[in-house]
């Protein structure tokens, strides 16, 4: 065992320097790699216990081993360890994804996490991450139906449906009903909803990989009632609708919409899925070609499909509205238990249903008047240029529809040290110029959005000092 001791006593261990092979000349004791602090001495130092208090044992373990590695190869004094671990331990969160400020003016920024949740489903995932209820009645102390509030909170917003399910994402809730409601039948879809979506992922593919056979009709600028009804038969599993929520088709075109299908497939006997994507529960004024999960099951649809972290404001999640014996047949199906939805999500999906609106709904309606006020007090603290400048709603919703507003425009050189500083902040960068869009950025971060473009500059002005004082040395 290894004797106990204050880190200034440099004896090494198997971990620390003194396993590295023979000494160089000049005596062992004289290689400076000898006075490097070992690995359990510096677990054991107060100052290293105190500032890794939020980081486990072998995280901690890692930063020592690292700021070792460095003196072993003679890139800082042995004498430097404690101070260099402190420094790594101080610049390591316990996660690694770090807090964006988002100034694109994309709303449902799929690259920055979709949806930023409200305080009141950031308080409901806190106060879930313990033991919870999830699957439990206190009253009777039997076993309950998972998620039973979510459950209610969707269907109170969403009267048009008689029951409801959620899972982990929309992709998983698209497989789920594909593999329980068509089973190893056809999905007839028509060729102009093939949608490949970001990172080459293809709904296509999806349906597949559950057994279905794809049954394409139409093409893919026009499709017909006619080409649905033919194609429906003894092998129809499903007749899948799906949004094209991230494009548009225009000029010579035509698409069959719920309310037509409804009647072929009742007399069929066939489901009838609706995948809407975006997570409106009702129809938007702003997005007025947005289709909405109420509406469509008014239209006939069996059941209706979306994404929490979307227009809806919530948190990731798969989201099934419909009959009830659709959603039955989905809950009694194996693969409802590999795509359920945890105790976290499901809290925060209740609590931003029954909470005040989410930062998506407020993006969403920013009054472009007030987000120029914003923005030119912004320009008086740090200057700039206030420009139009339109956001988007991102995530694939609202597709092509523009919303006003404005933003900073800033040397661009400022993009990289805002991105990479604390806090970050992405803009968009056009025209070489960086502009930064305060529509998602929220009132009370727009002093430290400030204070973010200042350090940014600084470090500009740092960097440049620097490399003038090479060249002079030069």
């Amino acid at each position: 065992m290894e004797s106990s001791g204050p880190v200034e006593d440099l004896a090494s261990d198997s971990e620390g320097a003194g396993a590295l092979g023979s000494a160089p000349p000049g005596g062992r004791d004289s290689d400076p790699r000898r006075r490097i602090p070992r690995t359990d001495h510096l677990l054991e130092h107060p100052r290293v216990t105190a500032a890794g208090a939020a980081l486990g044992p072998q995280v901690l373990r890692g930063i020592i081993r690292a700021v070792q590695d460095r003196a072993r190869a003679g890139q800082i004094a042995p004498e430097e360890v404690l101070e260099q671990v402190l420094a790594a331990i101080g610049d390591r969160p316990a996660a690694s994804l770090r807090p964006v400020l988002n100034a694109t003016g994309v709303i449902v920024h799929t690259n920055l996490g979709r949806a930023p949740l409200s305080d009141a489903a950031r308080q409901a995932m806190l106060e879930a991450s313990g033991y919870t209820d999830v699957e439990f009645d206190l009253g009777t102390g039997a076993r309950a139906r998972r998620g039973a509030g979510a459950r209610s909170a969707l269907l109170a917003a969403c009267p048009e449906a008689e029951d409801a399910l959620v899972v982990n994402n929309g992709a998983a809730a698209l497989l789920l009903a594909t593999a329980a409601l068509g089973g190893r039948g056809e999905i007839i879809i028509s060729r102009g909803e093939l949608i490949e979506i970001g990172a080459g992922f293809r709904l296509p593919d999806l349906i597949a990989s559950t057994g279905a056979r794809i049954r394409e009709v139409g093409t893919t600028n026009r499709t017909h009632l006619a080409d649905y009804t033919r194609a429906l038969g003894p092998d129809t599993g499903a007749v899948l609708r799906i949004h094209t929520s991230n494009y548009r088709v225009i000029g010579f075109t035509s698409a069959v919409d719920v309310a037509e299908l409804t009647g072929p497939c009742r007399e069929s006997g066939v489901p009838l899925i609706a995948d809407l994507g975006s997570g409106l529960l009702g129809p938007e004024p702003r997005l007025p070609e947005e289709p909405d999960l109420g509406s469509a099951l008014r239209d006939g649809a069996d059941l209706v499909i979306a994404s929490g972290d979307k227009l809806l404001g919530g948190p990731q999640a798969g989201i099934l509205l419909g009959r009830t014996e659709m959603i039955a047949q989905l809950a009694r199906h194996p693969m409802a238990r590999a795509v359920r939805a945890d105790k976290l999500t499901l809290a925060a999906l209740e609590a931003t249903l029954t909470g005040p609106p989410p930062p998506v709904t407020g993006s969403l309606h920013a009054d472009a008047g007030h987000l120029r006020d914003r923005t030119e007090a912004l320009a008086q603290q740090i200057g700039g240029r206030v420009v139009p400048h339109d956001g988007r709603v991102g995530g694939g919703g609202g597709a092509e529809v523009p919303l006003p507003g404005w933003a900073l425009a800033l040397e661009e050189e400022l993009a990289a040290p805002l991105r990479t500083g604390d806090p970050a902040v992405v803009g968009t960068l056009r025209g070489g110029e960086l502009l930064l869009d305060l529509r998602c950025v929220p009132h009370t971060a727009q002093t430290q959005l400030a204070g973010a473009v200042e350090a940014a500059r600084e470090r500009l002005r740092e960097q440049s000092r620097s490399g003038h004082d090479g060249d002079d040395r030069r």
